[in-house]
């Protein structure tokens, strides 16, 4: 029989590393004053006797098997309401995982959970909550319009007691909303804590792998955005998908963080409406300013996430410094970046910005890596310079690099057929970006360029 005995412990609130005694610094992550002290439980095992195979079969081990030997399973992944979180979690949810999603408080994490289950018939479902109760709950089904009689609503915040909610009800899929209020009986640490979130986490992974039964946790995340509790939560899930949005606008992104089972390129766009949430299956059209009137310092780029294609709007504003230094300030787009393209336009295209204040913006609150959005960016820089207009009709791409080349980009038939399919007359791409390509069918313009003088040419010549 296992021994247990009450130790206490140093953990970092930070990544959840263990010490055995204060340090004011973490010698994992280098935080500082982020180690917290909790009471843990250790057990002592007596050790089996008996070498080798005999061994191994007491102690009730796993025996290992040459990868060869191994059977291959492909498992069919479980098809979820939304076309757009199927989408960000690769296919579907795979039996057995665990998906962790976080957000900021009132993004609508737990409305795209709620409404995406309560459109499942073909399950039974546990929808365990921490934070609210059941007629809280039963008061957001009733707002989104969405009823099932296959979803069980149980208010709790003990892991033993939702562990025989489990066997009891055995579903086949269980929501736990949040992981940051769950704490286990045997830990007298507070719910939240390193070691309870840690705790209650892998007993939830050891459930959902033996009985092959997916798991979603819902959880918070702190100040800086990033998910809250110990950096192991995040290594223990299978996927961590990121709810993203201003609570007073009304377009939300799902964007996958970690995903064992598919891309972590792919995002989902919603639109958060009275009754709940809306997929937006064409974006494009949400992130194009709608209106006939052209304005300078606007350029509308084409980028990819994942497999999507879709233009954005990327705004630019150049004024004369009214400080002795210039202002540069950067929304949707990295900023070390757009003060290389800077430098680019003023060493290789002769363009003095060096003394004057540049805002960027990238419309729909989206934050884009892609490095083909690049001439879209000097472009719309350049317009807002010298006050002078760009077509509503014209799109680009290209990456543009240190000695001014712009350098070809991927997918670029997908980025053409995009900017076709909405009606625009006019798309400028990097020289020699499409071979291979059958341009034959395409209706819409194409014009190659190599140089940035040349784009700058077709642009405003």
């Amino acid at each position: 029989m296992a021994k247990k005995q009450l130790t206490t412990a140093w953990f970092c609130s930070n990544c959840g590393n263990e010490s055995s005694k204060w340090e004011g610094r973490c010698p994992a992550c280098g935080e500082w004053n982020t180690m917290v002290e909790e009471r843990i439980i250790s057990s002592k095992t007596p050790k089996v006797a008996g070498k080798g195979t005999l061994r191994i079969q007491a102690s009730g081990l796993a025996t290992p098997q040459r990868i060869s030997e191994i059977a291959p399973k492909q498992e069919a992944r479980i098809k979820l309401p939304s076309a757009e979180l199927n989408r960000v979690l690769g296919g579907g949810l795979v039996p057995g995982s665990m998906v962790l999603v976080g957000g900021e408080p009132g993004i609508g994490k737990s409305t795209l959970v709620l409404q995406n289950i309560l459109s499942i018939r073909q399950r039974t479902i546990l929808y365990v909550s921490g934070e609210e109760s059941a007629a809280q709950l039963k008061m957001r089904a009733d707002r989104i319009g969405r009823q099932s009689d296959n979803c069980f609503i149980v208010t709790e915040t003990s892991l033993d007691n939702i562990m025989a909610h489990i066997d009891a009800i055995q579903p086949g899929l269980v929501i736990i909303d949040s992981i940051q209020t769950i704490a286990a009986d045997d830990l007298e640490s507070s719910a939240g804590s390193v070691s309870q979130v840690r705790e209650c986490a892998s007993r939830l992974l050891a459930y959902a792998k033996q009985s092959e039964v997916p798991v979603i946790l819902i959880g918070h995340i702190t100040k800086e955005g990033s998910i809250a509790g110990p950096k192991v939560l995040e290594h223990i899930v299978d996927a961590v998908l990121r709810f993203e949005g201003d609570t007073h606008y009304m377009y939300r992104i799902l964007r996958a963080i970690k995903n064992r089972f598919g891309s972590t390129s792919e995002l989902g766009i919603y639109e958060m409406c009275q009754r709940g949430l809306r997929e937006v299956s064409n974006p494009s059209e949400m992130l194009l300013t709608q209106g006939a009137e052209e304005l300078s310092g606007t350029a509308v780029g084409v980028t990819v996430e994942g497999m999507r294609p879709f233009l954005i709007e990327v705004q630019a504003l150049v004024s004369t410094a009214a400080y002795g230094t210039p202002q540069r300030s950067v929304t949707g787009f990295d900023s070390k970046r757009m003060n290389m393209l800077l430098a680019v336009l003023e060493k290789r295209v002769g363009f003095k910005l060096a003394q004057k204040d540049v805002f960027l913006n990238i419309a729909g609150g989206l934050k884009v890596n892609d490095p083909a959005l690049d001439m879209a960016v000097i472009s719309a820089i350049l317009s807002s310079n010298v006050d002078m207009t760009i077509p509503r009709t014209v799109c680009m791409t290209g990456e543009v690099g240190l000695s001014g080349e712009i350098r070809p980009v991927t997918r670029i038939e997908q980025r053409i057929m995009e900017a076709e399919k909405l009606g625009l007359e006019t798309i400028i791409i990097p020289k020699n970006n499409l071979k291979g390509v059958d341009t034959s069918k395409l209706k819409i313009s194409i014009m190659e360029v190599s140089k940035v003088e040349e784009a700058f040419r077709a642009l405003f010549s």
